[in-house]
């Protein structure tokens, strides 16, 4: 098995880089905050990289763990990010947890329709939107 990187070897880079925030410095929740905003569950990203759910809920759960070299780059390019990123060496702007990238992409292409199409979708979206606060205030 490979070996892990240590919390002691990442304090080591912290130190380093007194501009990154505490709450940066937990390898598990970044991966989870950035898995959560790529829209992509435990199992799906798991099967992506080549590994078993079982041991990627294992690295977003012991944060002091850290994925070896040989699966932290395939992390990184299922997560759209550089393995420096990913290990909080380098800043990364994670969109809103509301916003995944799945449903980012699929937006994506509203401004490539035809104007009328494209209303249509706003319109809709919007009286979608409307009836769920009807809803929601009742």
């Amino acid at each position: 098995m490979d070996e892990l990187i240590s919390k002691e070897g990442l304090n080591f880079y912290m130190k380093r880089r007194p501009h990154l925030k505490m709450e940066d410095a937990s390898f598990g929740k970044r991966l989870a905050r950035i898995r959560k905003a790529c829209g992509l569950t435990q199992a799906e990203l798991a099967e992506r990289v080549g590994l078993s759910r079982r041991m990627l809920a294992y690295y977003e759960a012991q944060s002091q763990h850290i994925p070896s070299a040989s699966i932290l780059p395939a992390l990184a390019k299922a997560l759209k990010c550089s393995s420096d990123q990913l290990l909080g060496l380098k800043n990364l702007k994670i969109k809103e947890p509301g916003v995944s990238m799945k449903l980012q992409s699929k937006l994506n292409i509203i401004p490539k329709l035809p104007r009328k199409q494209r209303k249509a979708v706003l319109d809709y979206a919007q009286a979608l939107y409307r009836d769920q606060q009807q809803a929601n205030s009742k």
